[in-house]
């Protein structure tokens, strides 16, 4: 059995495997990027739904209202102010569907420096097709909130993982309960799960 604080490369080769391969076979995307914030690596998982991203910048797979948030996470990590960020997004498949997830990311380092940056991609929501239609009565905006609503999202959370401004998260639920005709966000879910709009 590997001690504690063991180095993990050296341990699964001590165990006879390979930590590559492992990586590159698991069901969830992940990535790593360097310090410029280019694609280095992609597993099978990740380059499935987002395409072969290598040698791009990150930003490529994510919605152009979640670029910020990306971008301020990557930027935490570079300047050692965080060494792991979770946040929630709306990232870009290859095809141009939109698709909500939340990404755990950390630090790749050499003893000295950061030299780039390693994530898990985990996908919290129904991919959105390009062109496909939101629910009748909605803007594709509200459709998004109202699905953050059915994950149990916070305003402030709906506001980092859209990238908009507090304000207008409360006026899209607002626009959300007139649409569905109830008083609250609890009943919006409810009355949303009935007619179907959300799992």
């Amino acid at each position: 059995m590997a001690r504690a604080g063991a180095k993990l490369t050296p341990t699964v080769t001590e165990l006879g495997g390979d930590i590559d391969l492992s990586l590159e076979e698991i069901r969830v995307p992940a990535y790593v990027l360097d310090r410029d914030g280019r694609i280095r690596w992609l597993n099978s998982r990740a380059r499935e739904l987002f395409g072969d991203l290598q040698g791009r910048p990150f930003v490529d797979a994510v919605a152009p209202e979640g670029e910020q948030s990306a971008r301020t996470a990557f930027a935490k990590k570079l300047l050692a102010t965080a060494r792991t960020t979770d946040y929630e997004i709306i990232l870009r498949t290859a095809a141009g569907a939109r698709v909500p997830a939340e990404v755990h990311s950390t630090v790749l380092g050499n003893g000295e420096r950061v030299v780039g940056v390693f994530g898990l991609v985990d996908i919290t929501g129904e991919v959105a097709e390009p062109g496909r239609m939101p629910p009748r009565g909605l803007t594709p905006r509200q459709a998004e909130v109202l699905q953050a609503l059915a994950r149990g999202r916070s305003t402030a959370q709906i506001e980092a993982m859209l990238g908009i401004e507090r304000e207008t998260v409360r006026n899209h639920v607002r626009g959300v309960l007139r649409a569905l005709g109830v008083h609250s966000r609890l009943q919006a879910v409810a009355e949303a799960r009935r007619r179907g709009l959300v799992h």
